[in-house]
């Protein structure tokens, strides 16, 4: 391939996607996505705030649920410009570099995601099967050390499958499914040869999010098993009960993860409205119900987003 095909194939554009057939009703539309990405915004940001100014959370468990906070606020930074662009008509195309780029982030963040999941399920490990050696386990040092090694895990291996999008040859109609990049998107407007993303990006998702599901399922057999052997009925209630929320934000990052795979893999034919439809609640979904989970059923975080809604009030 010539030096000038290749830069013209890198110079392509690509047709964003928001809801076939109901374009006159954008405005609308962007109303309820709008309120959505501001209470990703407001939500994940008050559980920052109320961990970082509450003494009483400053524990390996509010750590971990502060860093699942910030990467679901990135997640929400990554693709807001994209979504709302199209519906208040903005933006209907992207860059290829604007893309692949875009695709760098989501990908990374949901990898960030799973391993964040992952470590809170060791947490939960540590405090329900050896509780008196909690402190000592998980020190500021070892939690800062965690925090770094999900940060490498996250970006360190996505580059080689990225940076490889930039050099295909793009000769289907570049129409993406949703109104943002995915990796899956781009392949498949590709004519070249794309062994390597498709080998590659397999890895990446049994070495990350597969293999962190397994390891979560594993741990929490492991407490299952610990707190059947705790004698009082109440004690056993109570130590379930602090696994609630992660149970829960493990499902809502599961379930969209699951549900758009099986429609990109099986789902070539099937309306749009589908594609769109998953694509948007991959995106959107865990961000959003991550903080209201966290705060209806951790008791210390609901008192203290009580306590600041009370100052709030009495304030005005």
């Amino acid at each position: 391939m010539s030096a000038i095909s290749i830069l013209n194939f890198n110079c392509s554009r690509f047709t964003l996607t928001g809801f076939p057939g109901l374009e006159v009703d954008y405005l609308w539309l962007s109303i309820p996505f709008a309120s959505i990405y501001a209470m990703v915004f407001l939500g994940n940001c008050m559980v920052l705030h109320v961990i970082r100014t509450e003494p009483s959370l400053h524990q390996p468990m509010f750590y971990f649920l502060a860093m699942l906070a910030l990467t679901d606020l990135c997640v929400g930074l990554s693709t807001v410009h994209t979504v709302l662009g199209i519906l208040w008509g903005v933006i209907q195309e992207i860059s290829l570099d604007s893309c692949i780029a875009q695709s760098y982030f989501i990908h990374g963040l949901s990898f960030m995601e799973s391993s964040v999941l992952l470590t809170m399920a060791f947490d939960r490990y540590i405090a329900i099967c050896n509780p008196l050696r909690y402190s000592s386990i998980l020190t500021n040092d070892k939690i800062m050390k965690i925090g770094v090694a999900i940060l490498c895990r996250s970006s360190m291996l996505i580059p080689p499958v990225i940076i490889r999008l930039k050099f295909l040859n793009y000769c289907h109609p570049h129409i993406l499914s949703h109104s943002f990049c995915l990796h899956q998107d781009l392949i498949r407007m590709a004519c070249s040869n794309i062994r390597f993303n498709s080998i590659y990006g397999l890895a990446l998702v049994v070495s990350n999010l597969l293999l962190d599901a397994v390891l979560i399922i594993i741990s929490y057999i492991m407490i299952l098993h610990a707190v059947l052997a705790i004698a009082s009925r109440d004690e056993r209630i109570k130590s379930l009960q602090t696994c609630v929320s992660h149970i829960c934000a493990v499902l809502v990052f599961y379930i969209p993860i699951i549900g758009l795979t099986m429609v990109h893999r099986f789902g070539r034919h099937l309306s749009p409205w589908v594609h769109v439809l998953m694509g948007n609640v991959y995106i959107l979904f865990p961000p959003l119900m991550n903080p209201i989970i966290y705060s209806i059923k951790t008791q210390q975080i609901r008192r203290r987003v009580q306590r600041l809604f009370y100052l709030t009030k009495c304030k005005s």
